[in-house]
C-alpha cells in the first residue's frame, strides 16, 4: 500500500472518546523531548483533564540535534531540552511527577543486546509502578532509527506483559514520500478529538523552542522542524493505530 492511501485511510479512522482509545492509565513513549508534544500533546492534555493523567517517558537525551554547535555541547543540550519537556508538559497539564527522563544517547537507542534489555526492564518497572495499562509507542513507519528502538521497546513490552494493550502514533512517518510503498496489512485504530485542546498541544510544541531554531545560532545545519511537519500535527485530532 503506498504512503498517500495509509494517510488516507488514517484520516477515515473512526472517531473515538478518549474511554475507548486509553481507558486506564497510560505509558506514552516518547523517543525525543519533543514527540510527546507533536504526536500525543492532545492525548495527554485529554487524559490529564479526564483525570487518569499518563506517565510520560522520554526515552534518548536530545543531544543530538545540533551536532555542529559549539556553545551547546550534548550535556548543555541534553539538559535544555528536558527543561522544555518539562515547560510543554506544564502547558498540558502534567504534572513533573508523571514526566521521567531515561537518558539514553540521541540516535543510537538500543533495538537489540543488554542495554534494550535493560532499558525494556525499566519500562516494566514504570508500567507497575504506576498500574499502566495502554502503552503508546511511535508507529513503525516512522523514519527515524529512535522511532523504530522505541517501537521495538513496546513490542517486547507487550511479549513481556501481556495484558497491557498496545497502541502506535504517527510522527515523521506522515511526511513520508506519498508514492513510496509500505509492507503490512491494513491498520486499524481511531481519532481522538482534541479541538478542545489544539491551542494548548500548539503552546507546547511552541516550547520546544530549541528545535524551532529559536534558541541555537551558530549550527546552520542543525534540526529545525519543518512546517509541513508541524501542519499535519496541528490537527484537530490524533491518530492511534492498534498494534
Amino acid at each position: 500500500m503506498k504512503v498517500r492511501d495509509v494517510l488516507r485511510h488514517f484520516a477515515e479512522f473512526p472517531v473515538a472518546p478518549l474511554e475507548t482509545i486509553a481507558p486506564e492509565t497510560a505509558l506514552v513513549l516518547s523517543p525525543h523531548p519533543d514527540d510527546e508534544s507533536l504526536g500525543c500533546g492532545g492525548f495527554i492534555a485529554s487524559a490529564v483533564k479526564n483525570g487518569n493523567p499518563p506517565v510520560v517517558v522520554i526515552v534518548s537525551d536530545g543531544s543530538a540535534s545540533h551536532r555542529n554547535s559549539v556553545t551547546w555541547p550534548p550535556r548543555r543540550m541534553a539538559r535544555l531540552r528536558q527543561e522544555e519537556s518539562w515547560e510543554a508538559a506544564t502547558v498540558l497539564g502534567l504534572s513533573s511527577d508523571r514526566l521521567l527522563f531515561m537518558g539514553l544517547q540521541d540516535s543510537a537507542v538500543p533495538t537489540q543486546g543488554d542495554s534494550f534489555e535493560a532499558a525494556v526492564h525499566d519500562l516494566i518497572e514504570i508500567v507497575e509502578r504506576y498500574e499502566c495499562q495502554t502503552v503508546l509507542t511511535p508507529w513503525r513507519c516512522d523514519p527515524h532509527c529512535d522511532h523504530e528502538a522505541v517501537w521495538l521497546m513496546g513490542q517486547k513490552l507487550k511479549v513481556l506483559v501481556p495484558q497491557l494493550r498496545l497502541l502506535a502514533y504517527p510522527v515523521w512517518g506522515l511526511t513520508l514520500p506519498p508514492e513510496m510503498e509500505i509492507n503490512g496489512d491494513l491498520l486499524t485504530g481511531w481519532r481522538l478529538d482534541i479541538g478542545k485542546f489544539l491551542g494548548r498541544k500548539r503552546a507546547a510544541i511552541q516550547a520546544h523552542r530549541s528545535q524551532r531554531g529559536l534558541v541555537v545560532d551558530d549550527d546552520p545545519s542543525g534540526f529545525v522542524l519543518p512546517e509541513h511537519l508541524m501542519e499535519k500535527m496541528l490537527l484537530p485530532y490524533e491518530i492511534f493505530i492498534a498494534s
